[in-house]
C-alpha cells in the first residue's frame, strides 16, 4: 500500500482526502462552523503536482487564497494576507494552511516522484533540491536576492543559514524540508500578528504536504492545528483533537 512508503518518513500522516475530512469535521465539533464560513488560504508550492493533487473537498470553503510561491513559502507577504483577511465572513474564520511539498515514491525514495506522462522520476520539490545542490557545491552568496530570482534565493538563503544542520543530516532532503517549514512557519506567524481579521477566529495549520507517484494521490502530516480566538487573542490547540478516531 502506497501509505506505507510514505510512513517512514512520516509515521503521522494521511492521505489528503482523510486529511480535509478530519480538518472540517474538528473545526464543526468545536468551532460550530461549517466549511462555508471557513475563508481558506494556503501557502504550498506552486508546483503544478499539487494543483493536480489537490484535495477536492478543500473546496466546500471558500477561497483558497495562494500566498505561497516555491515551496510554500508565503511570498504574498503582508500585502496579500491583509487582502485575504478581509474576504472572510464575519461570522466565520480565516484559516491558512502551509506546508513545504516533498515527494515520496512507491517504494520510498525521498525528494521525486514519478509525474504524468514522464517515464523518468522527476525532482519533488525541485525549487528545495537545486537550493540544496548549491548548498552543497559552496555555491550560495551570503544575502544574494536577485529581482529576476527572488523566491529561489529565498530559499537558498534560507537553507545557507541552516547550512551545517542541513549537509550533516542522515536525510538531507528531508532536512531541508524541516527547515522549510520552520522557515514558513516563523513568516506566517509574523503576518498573522500583523495583520487584522475581522471574523471570529484565526484558524492555523502548518505540515508537510507529501505528494506520491501519478497513481498514488497526495498525503499530509499535520504538524501544527491551532486556533486563535480574534476577540481574547486566546490560542488553543487541537492537534489532539484532530488525532481523534
Amino acid at each position: 500500500m502506497s501509505i506505507e512508503s510514505v510512513r517512514k518518513w512520516y509515521p503521522k500522516a494521511l492521505t489528503s482526502i482523510d486529511t480535509v475530512n478530519r480538518l472540517l469535521d474538528t473545526i464543526e465539533k468545536y468551532l460550530e462552523l461549517k466549511p462555508k464560513q471557513l475563508m481558506h488560504a494556503d501557502s504550498m508550492c506552486c508546483d503544478d503536482v499539487n494543483a493536480i493533487q489537490y484535495p477536492p473537498r478543500a473546496y466546500e470553503m471558500l477561497g483558497p487564497f495562494h500566498l505561497g510561491g516555491l515551496d510554500g513559502f508565503p511570498f504574498a507577504g503582508l500585502t496579500g494576507m491583509g487582502a485575504f483577511a478581509h474576504h472572510v465572513p464575519e461570522d466565520g474564520a480565516v484559516i491558512i494552511f502551509y506546508a513545504p511539498h516533498i515527494g515520496i515514491t512507491r517504494d520510498g525514495q525521498i525528494g521525486e516522484i514519478s509525474r504524468i506522462g514522464q517515464r523518468s522520476n522527476s525532482a519533488c520539490c525541485g525549487a528545495a533540491k537545486g537550493a540544496l545542490a548549491k548548498l552543497a557545491a559552496g555555491q550560495i552568496i551570503e544575502g544574494n536576492i536577485t529581482s529576476l530570482d527572488f523566491q529561489i534565493n529565498t530559499i537558498e538563503q534560507i537553507f545557507l543559514h541552516s547550512k551545517e544542520r542541513i549537509l550533516n543530516a542522515e536525510n538531507q532532503i528531508f532536512e531541508a524540508t524541516e527547515v522549510m517549514y520552520e522557515a514558513i512557519d516563523e513568516r506566517i506567524e509574523v503576518l498573522v500578528k500583523e495583520t487584522r481579521y475581522p471574523c471570529k477566529y484565526v484558524i492555523l495549520v502548518g505540515g508537510i504536504f507529501i505528494n506520491g507517484d501519478k497513481d498514488m494521490g497526495s498525503f499530509c502530516q499535520y504538524k501544527k492545528f491551532e486556533y486563535i480566538d480574534v476577540a481574547t487573542m486566546e490560542r488553543k490547540n487541537l492537534m489532539d483533537a484532530y488525532y481523534e478516531d
